[in-house]
């Protein structure tokens, strides 16, 4: 059964000024993770997910483990005042009713039953920044065992629009995002059906809707620095919604960015 938000509640690329890549703007600190009308579905298939392969949406490197603990920590403290949330020394109670065991040696394992966004850690090694740890249910068109400690040009290496003038544009976004100052940005794509689970090996063929598309995909990606191990959060709230769904506005930047349906 398809999981589907009833509308798009955030869609930055219908302004014109916010479609050149990245098309990054300002986050408000208190508005990163949401709860929208599609939490009790996609909350319990990340539930199965993670309870029957961990290993496909889940790493965190060693050297990781104090970035994901400072994460854990901030996720909590964000959560003992979110609405629907009730927070208790063992346990949190999500805003469906389901009780989340508090396991702080399985912080991103933990955090992917609590919250809808997807949790990926970015560190810096070197001159660039290197993905050490995701609990990814979500994944669109990718392999968390295939981009787990490589850098962002690695990690972007299938991706025709990711240049050396973009690689370098997003890399010097992760190098200036400050903790006071998060950041983010949204894209939107079309898809023949609602699957959220949607992981790909590198090189593989990729399927082309025949015909009209009849959903919209849309990551809502935020990018926030932890102060401590100054690590960068990157994370997805993964929306999905049939293309009727779209407002008048959202449905003619979307057919301009990808054309009208058929």
């Amino acid at each position: 059964m398809a999981v589907l938000q009833s509308h798009l509640w955030f869609a930055p690329w219908a302004a014109p000024r916010a479609r050149r890549l990245p098309g990054i703007q300002p986050l408000d600190p208190a508005d990163w993770l949401h709860v929208d009308d599609a939490f009790a579905g996609q909350m319990a298939l990340r539930d199965r997910l993670i309870a029957e392969a961990p290993e496909a949406v889940h790493a965190l490197l060693p050297s990781a483990r104090p970035a994901a603990a400072e994460l854990y920590a901030r996720v909590l403290d964000i959560l003992r005042t979110a609405p629907g949330y009730r927070v208790a020394a063992g346990a949190v109670t999500r805003p469906d009713g389901v009780v989340v065991a508090l396991e702080p040696d399985l912080p991103l394992l933990t955090l992917g039953r609590l919250v809808q966004a997807d949790l990926c850690l970015m560190e810096a090694q070197g001159a660039q920044h290197v993905l050490t740890g995701a609990i990814l249910c979500f994944p669109a068109g990718w392999s968390l065992d295939e981009k787990i400690g490589h850098p962002l040009t690695r990690i972007h290496t299938p991706v025709p629009e990711y240049d050396a003038g973009l690689a370098a544009r997003v890399q010097r976004l992760f190098d200036g995002i400050h903790v006071d100052r998060p950041m983010w940005r949204a894209n939107v794509l079309a898809y023949a059906d609602a699957d959220l689970f949607t992981p790909a090996r590198e090189g593989a063929p990729r399927p082309r809707p025949v015909g009209p598309a009849p959903y919209v995909r849309s990551e809502r990606q935020c990018l926030v620095r932890l102060p401590r191990t100054r690590a960068v959060v990157f994370s997805i709230h993964t929306a999905m919604v049939r293309r009727a769904a779209l407002t008048p506005a959202q449905a003619e930047a979307f057919e301009a960015l990808h054309g009208a349906p058929a």
